[in-house]
C-alpha cells in the first residue's frame, strides 16, 4: 500500500496571512483570489486564533462516496483524492458530506474543487511562512504479528 499524503496544520503557528490561501488560488485559478481557494482559515477569539482548515484526503472520502458519477478519485502518484472536472456534473453532494467543508462546487467553474496536493508539492505549504502546513503522510498500517503467528492467543478450553 502506497503512502497517504496530506497536509497537516499547525494552528498555533498560523498567523492568519493568508499567502497559503493566495498561493492555492493562483494555482487554481490563475489569479489571486483568496474566497476560492481551496482551503480556508477560520478566525476565533477576536481574531487571536486562526485555524487552517485543508482536505484531510480522507482514508474513507465522503465526497468520493456521494458523488453520483465517480468524479472524485484518488491519484496514485500522490494519494490525493482528485476531481476529474470532465465528469463532474456540479451537483455539490460532496460539499454537502465533507465533515469540514474543503470541497465543493466553484461558483464561477460550475464544478467541483478541492485540495489535490497541486500534484506532490502544495504551493500552500511553500507559501507558508511560519510552517503552518507542512506535507505528511502516514504509514501504511503494519500487519497484526500476533494474528498472523497466533501468539497471544486464549485457549479458553
Amino acid at each position: 500500500m502506497a503512502l497517504q499524503r496530506f497536509i497537516k496544520t499547525n494552528f498555533d503557528l498560523c498567523t492568519g496571512c493568508s499567502l497559503c490561501q493566495l498561493a492555492c488560488s493562483q494555482r487554481l485559478l490563475g489569479g489571486y483570489n483568496p474566497h476560492r481557494a481551496v482551503l480556508k482559515i477560520t478566525h476565533s477569539c477576536e481574531n487571536l486564533y486562526h485555524h487552517p482548515v485543508v482536505c484531510n484526503q480522507c482514508r474513507n472520502p465522503y465526497c468520493a462516496n456521494v458523488c453520483p458519477v465517480g468524479a472524485i478519485s484518488r491519484e496514485a502518484a500522490t494519494g490525493a483524492m482528485v476531481v476529474d472536472r470532465e465528469r463532474c456534473v456540479g451537483c455539490n453532494l460532496c460539499h454537502r458530506y465533507c465533515p469540514i467543508g474543503v470541497v465543493g462546487v466553484d461558483p464561477a467553474l460550475k464544478k467541483s474543487v478541492k485540495c489535490d496536493l497541486c500534484g506532490g508539492s502544495p504551493r500552500c505549504v511553500g507559501a507558508c511562512p511560519t510552517g503552518a502546513l507542512e506535507l505528511a503522510h502516514n504509514e501504511p498500517a503494519p500487519l497484526n504479528q500476533a494474528a498472523e503467528t497466533g501468539e497471544g492467543a486464549v485457549d479458553n478450553g
